[in-house]
């Protein structure tokens, strides 16, 4: 902190005596700025033996680069982090006078992302260690030169986060790329998990759920878009059936926002006493409409995918280390949604991967209130 003193009193007649001084807070930015380093190693040599010796070279991230460790991090968190292309932060270094080409970085981020992976595939173990696991997906768009256009791959986010019932173990992201969809990936980065997947409805994970070492746990969030968007189609119509559905599932995320944060044995009872009843009316309510509205209605459809999955949906209420919803896999998809927006594609499936590292520890260090570039 600066401290400035600003000094009044020699223009005006005043006494010295009691003088007070009031203080009024500003803020001022101080632009970041780029430092040469220059590595001086004088050769030594012997008078007696002629022997030549010189100091070690400095430890490089990258061997003979230029990119110092704090460069090449604010490199890859800008782009990763804050969501600013390659080629914005060529334009943005070349305003200070320092002209990195774009390929230039994409090669930096290519090798730093080799240093990573030691801790990436760490921060896997740890992320499926768990007794639970959120897991999702988003597409990415990929460069696809063998046919002159992109394609659609995707990132999988798998997210290891109990505080909410007082666990005090560290919160984990872990993201993996593949060039598609198919059941085969979840199936293969999940390979060793046993424990609670709660996930969406994507029919890739049934498989997961077959093997008898995973427990399936759905998402009131999923349930409840179907009535979001039905309500919004009807122009938020009071007395709707669509509002009323709504207003049944407030009521269960009521009781969560009481026992968040209370051990497993305490959700557990809270929830069986009070989400308990509630589901029970609201299973009733959803069969007796079954027959009331048509085959082929926005309702019959919504009402479909909470009954189809009753007991995924409400097996969080006898056990308190599951969440009500999946929104902890969405939140870290979030970062993706925007850098998508901002870089639009992939350069390749080898730069899927290369995100797939980073944003592991970016969005780690976010969920652990750590700033990704420290």
């Amino acid at each position: 902190m600066t401290r400035t003193v600003s000094n009044a009193a020699a223009s005006l007649a005043v006494a010295d005596c009691a003088s007070s001084a009031r203080t009024s807070p500003s803020s001022e930015y101080v632009p970041a700025h780029f430092k040469a380093i220059r590595h001086v190693r004088p050769k030594l040599a012997c008078v007696a033996c002629e022997t030549i010796f010189q100091a070690t070279a400095p430890s490089r991230p990258i061997a003979r680069g230029v990119a110092g460790p704090g460069l090449l991090a604010h490199v890859m968190v800008s782009k990763y982090c804050d969501h600013i292309p390659l080629y914005r932060q060529s334009g943005i270094y070349a305003r200070d006078g320092v002209f990195i080409d774009r390929s230039t970085m994409v090669g930096w981020v290519d090798q730093g992302d080799e240093l990573l992976d030691p801790l990436v595939a760490a921060l896997g173990r740890y992320a499926l260690a768990g007794a639970k696991v959120h897991a999702d997906d988003t597409p990415v768009g990929v460069l696809d030169p063998g046919r002159g256009r992109t394609k659609t791959g995707r990132l999988w986010v798998y997210v290891r986060d109990d505080r909410p019932a007082a666990s005090q173990d560290a919160p984990a992201v872990w993201f993996r790329y593949s060039p598609d969809r198919k059941g085969e990936h979840p199936q293969t980065h999940l390979k060793n998990f046993t424990g609670i997947l709660q996930a969406d409805a994507y029919g890739g994970w049934g498989k997961l759920y077959g093997s008898g070492r995973v427990t399936e746990a759905a998402s009131w969030a999923h349930a409840r878009r179907p009535w979001w968007d039905l309500h919004l189609s009807l122009g938020r119509a009071p007395g709707s059936v669509a509002e009323q559905a709504l207003k049944r599932i407030a009521a269960l995320y009521a009781v969560e926002a009481d026992i968040r944060g209370q051990p497993p044995d305490e959700r557990r009872r809270q929830r069986q006493a009070r989400a308990g009843p509630l589901l029970n009316e609201l299973h009733a309510w959803l069969s007796a409409m079954v027959g009331r509205v048509s085959a082929k209605s926005e309702i019959t459809a919504a009402i479909g995918y909470s009954l189809t999955r009753w007991k995924a949906l409400t097996r969080y209420v006898d056990d308190g280390r599951i969440e009500i919803d999946n929104n902890a896999a969405e939140r870290a998809l979030r970062g993706v949604s925007l850098g998508r927006k901002n870089y639009l594609f992939m350069g390749s499936d080898a730069g899927g991967e290369r995100a797939a590292a980073i944003y592991s520890l970016v969005e780690t260090a976010k969920l652990n209130g750590i700033d990704p570039e420290a």
